[in-house]
This record gives C-alpha cells, sequence and structure tokens, in this order.
C-alpha cells in the first residue's frame, strides 16, 4: 500500500496539481478493476457532490454517475447533463474514488475503503472557497460530513436538515442514493420528493444563476 502524502505536502499544491495527484493515485492495487479514481473536481465550484463510490459500469466507463441513477440524481437536482458534468458547476467527489468490488452475496458493492478518504478529501475540499452547497447521498458520505451524529439514518437526517435548507449558507443536504435499489425507500417516503425536491431544486437554480 503507498505512503499516504503528508497534508502539509497537499496544502502547498494548487488545485489543479492536486487534483492530478488524486487522479494518479495507486494506494489500493488490489482492487478487482485496480485503481482508476473516477471524480469531477473544480476548485471554483459551487456545488459538491458526496456519494458513495463508482460502481462497476460508471467506473468502466470512465464518467461519473453516467447510469440510471445519474439519470435519477439530475431529475432530482433539475439540471442539464451539460450542467452537471461542468465542473465550474459541479464537483463530484465520492467517499471512495474507484470501484471497491462487489459484496460475496452479490447484494450491492462494497464499503469505500476509508483511506481514500483520509488521504485526499480534506486536501480537496480546502481548496474550493465558493463552495455554497453539499450534497450528501447514502449514509457513507453523511456520516464523514456529518460526524457529530454518525448514528443518524439517511431519513432522520433528511427530514431534520433540510427543513432549514433556505436558510443556510454555506448549505447541507442529506438524501437517499438515487439507485434503483432504494425505490423501495422513495415509495416509503413521498414526502422526499413532493416536499424537499422542489426545495432543493430552488436552491440548485439560485446558485447557478449567479
Amino acid at each position: 500500500m503507498t505512503q499516504i502524502v503528508p497534508k502539509a505536502e497537499l496544502a502547498q499544491l494548487s488545485a489543479a496539481q492536486l487534483a492530478d495527484k488524486v487522479r494518479a493515485c495507486t494506494i489500493c492495487k488490489d482492487l478487482p478493476l485496480g485503481p482508476d479514481p473516477l471524480f469531477q473536481y473544480g476548485a471554483q465550484a459551487p456545488i459538491l457532490l458526496a456519494g458513495h463510490a463508482p460502481g462497476r459500469k460508471t467506473h468502466v466507463g470512465g464518467r461519473p454517475f453516467a447510469d440510471a441513477s445519474g439519470v435519477r440524481l439530475r431529475s432530482w437536482l433539475g439540471v442539464s447533463a451539460a450542467q452537471f458534468y461542468d465542473p465550474n458547476k459541479f464537483a463530484i467527489l465520492p467517499m471512495g474514488f474507484c470501484y471497491p468490488g462487489t459484496q460475496e452475496n452479490g447484494r450491492g458493492d462494497l464499503a469505500p475503503r476509508r483511506i481514500c478518504a483520509q488521504s485526499w478529501r480534506s486536501a480537496l475540499l480546502e481548496k474550493m472557497p465558493q463552495l455554497e452547497l453539499t450534497l450528501c447521498l447514502g449514509k457513507y458520505a453523511q456520516d464523514w460530513h456529518d460526524p457529530v451524529r454518525p448514528r443518524r439514518n439517511v431519513t432522520q437526517r433528511a427530514k431534520d436538515y433540510n427543513a432549514t435548507l433556505d436558510d443556510m449558507a454555506p448549505a447541507q443536504a442529506f438524501l437517499p442514493h438515487p439507485s434503483p435499489r432504494n425505490n423501495l425507500w422513495l415509495a416509503k417516503n413521498p414526502w422526499f420528493e413532493a416536499d424537499l425536491l422542489p426545495v432543493l431544486r430552488k436552491r440548485i437554480a439560485k446558485i447557478l444563476s449567479h
């Protein structure tokens, strides 16, 4: 396993240099598809998407959220593909930058490896002074961005935090992952699409209109 780069050294890099260093990361050489970090980064992006890790399809395709989850997510946010894939509008930094592999029971992917966020995440975020909104998709991202209450589940966080989304700057929005695996959750929680998403879309449209 490659040694983690000291934080003091990362702080000396420009945003572009840091992104290049992350793309060249080979810490997890034992991954099933090998290390090949997949993310989207622009230091001036006002919106951050924090998710789980690339799935097999997106990892192989080399573009984040280029799947059914991405189609649903862009619908949730009320943005076009052109807006979504503009690094000056959206930064996409999952908790793990590489495909982690599939669980032995075949029910979903493995958890993102902690070494990834430990190595890079804080340094990348420190170079994003214009950040106005962080969208945390699923429990792994939510636990990292909400360390004070790590035992809260996705439903509790969504209800608690998004009630004040319009008034928070910078804001955090806690969402379920847009994967089709969460269709049952969406069916059980109709308030999410009926009440929360209109507020979120309004906030995003305001940010992107700057």
